[in-house]
C-alpha cells in the first residue's frame, strides 16, 4: 500500500445544529461520498452518541431545549468542538452557523457554506413569526449574509434560483443538487397497489389539507384506494389536525400515518405505491427549490402529481413522468389522482419515464463529482 493509500486526502469537518446527524444531503450524500474518495471526515451533529458509521465519525452535539438554547449554547459547543477538530476544510449546512464559519475564518481555515434553501424566502414562511416581523427578518438576514458571504472560500446552492442571489454577490459559487442516490437502490420487488403515498414532512404549507381534500373525493369512485403519509408532523399537532379532518371527510380508515423512517426505508414504501403526491402550496420557499422527494419518487418508478411551479414543469414535462395541478385546488388535485387511476398504462409509462430520467440525469452519482470538483478547487 503506497503513501497516498495510508493517508486521506484532506480532514473535512461538517457541521449543522439543525438538522439530524444521518440528514439525506449532509449524511448520506455529501459526507459518504468525501469518505469514500479518501477524505477523513468528520460531522458534528445532534446525536446521542459518539460513533462511526460508513466512513464518517459523528461527533454529537446535545439536544437544544428550545430554539433560543441551539441558537446560543449549543453554537458555541459546535464552534468549541470544531476548533478541536483542526480540519481542512469546514462545510457548514445552517444559516445560524455562519457565525461559527467566520470564526473559523479567523483562524486562518478554509469554510464552504452549503445553502439548502432560498433562505430570505423561507423566513417568510416562518409561521412562528409575527408577520410584519418576518420581512424584517428576511431583510436583514439577506444584508447579513450579503457582507459576510465573501469571506467565504465556496458557496454551495441548490436551484438556479437560489443561485441567482449568489451570483449577483459575486462569491465563488456552483450548484449541488438534491439527486437521489441510486446505488442505495434496493432490490425491492415493485408490487403496486392502491395507494398514493407522500413521502417528507408534514406541514400545512405542504398542502397536505388540499390533498386529504383530494383523496376523499377520489375515494368517492375508487373505494379500494388509500393514502399513506409517511414522515414526522411539523408542529406536532397538525398530525391530529389532518386525522380530525379526514374523520370529518369520511376517510379516516383509508388515510394512514406512518412514523419518520430512515432514509434507506423510503423506496420499501414508493415500491408498494402506484403514484406520489407533491403538490406544496405556493409559499416563497416551496417556489423556489426542488424538493428531493420529487426524484425519490421519480427512482422508485412512481407517477407524480406535483405542483405547477416552473421548477417542477422543467423536470416533470421534460421527463414526462407526471401530472401537474393547482395545489390550492383539491379538485384539480382530484382530477389528476383519477386519471392515474383510470389509465393504469400510462402512468405505469410515466413512472418509467421517471425512473429513467433519474438513472440517466438526476442522480447523485454524477451530481457528487460536481461535489469533490468544488473541493479539489477549494484546496488548491
Amino acid at each position: 500500500m503506497d503513501d497516498t493509500q495510508r493517508q486521506p486526502r484532506a480532514k473535512v469537518c461538517m457541521m449543522t445544529s439543525v438538522h439530524l446527524p444521518f440528514d439525506g444531503r449532509i449524511f448520506h450524500r455529501a459526507a459518504k461520498s468525501l469518505a469514500r474518495a479518501g477524505y477523513e471526515v468528520v460531522l458534528i451533529a445532534r446525536h446521542n452518541k459518539a460513533e462511526t458509521v460508513d466512513g464518517v465519525r459523528v461527533v454529537p452535539l446535545p439536544e437544544p431545549r428550545n430554539r433560543l438554547h441551539r441558537m446560543t449554547k449549543v453554537l458555541w459547543r459546535a464552534y468549541r468542538l470544531a476548533v478541536r477538530e483542526n480540519a481542512d476544510v469546514y462545510h457548514f449546512h445552517d444559516p445560524e452557523l455562519m457565525l461559527v464559519g467566520l470564526l473559523l475564518k479567523r483562524r486562518g481555515k478554509r469554510v464552504i457554506w452549503d445553502v439548502h434553501e432560498h433562505y430570505p424566502n423561507s423566513i417568510l414562511d416562518k409561521f412562528y413569526l409575527p408577520k410584519p416581523l418576518r420581512r424584517i427578518v428576511s431583510l436583514s438576514f439577506d444584508r447579513f449574509e450579503r457582507t459576510v458571504v465573501r469571506f467565504f472560500d465556496y458557496v454551495i446552492y441548490t436551484t438556479p434560483f437560489v443561485g441567482q442571489r449568489y451570483r449577483s454577490m459575486k462569491v465563488r459559487s456552483g450548484p449541488v443538487e438534491n439527486y437521489p442516490i441510486f446505488q442505495l437502490s434496493r432490490t425491492f420487488t415493485r408490487q403496486p397497489q392502491d395507494r398514493i403515498i407522500y413521502l417528507g414532512a408534514m406541514a400545512r404549507i405542504r398542502g397536505l389539507v388540499e390533498v386529504i381534500e383530494a383523496f376523499a373525493l377520489v375515494a368517492q369512485k375508487h373505494p379500494s384506494w388509500e393514502l399513506d403519509l409517511v414522515g414526522s408532523s411539523r408542529p406536532a399537532s397538525f398530525e391530529q389536525e389532518l386525522r380530525d379532518l379526514a374523520k370529518k371527510l369520511g376517510v379516516e380508515t383509508k388515510v394512514k400515518f406512518i412514523a419518520w423512517v430512515p432514509y434507506q426505508e423510503k423506496e420499501r414504501f414508493s415500491a408498494q405505491a402506484s403514484m406520489g403526491i407533491i403538490t406544496y402550496l405556493p409559499y416563497a420557499n416551496n417556489t423556489s427549490c426542488l424538493p428531493n422527494k420529487l426524484f425519490d419518487y421519480m427512482l422508485g418508478g412512481l407517477p407524480v402529481v406535483a405542483s405547477s411551479f416552473p421548477l417542477y414543469q422543467d423536470v416533470v414535462e421534460s421527463s414526462h413522468c407526471g401530472l401537474l395541478v393547482d395545489p390550492a385546488r383539491p379538485e384539480k388535485i382530484a382530477g389528476a389522482m383519477a386519471y392515474l387511476i383510470e389509465h393504469p398504462q400510462e402512468a405505469r409509462q410515466m413512472g418509467e419515464n421517471g425512473r429513467q430520467a433519474v438513472l440517466k440525469t438526476y442522480n447523485w452519482e454524477k451530481e457528487s463529482q460536481r461535489l469533490l470538483r468544488i473541493y479539489e478547487e477549494v484546496l488548491q
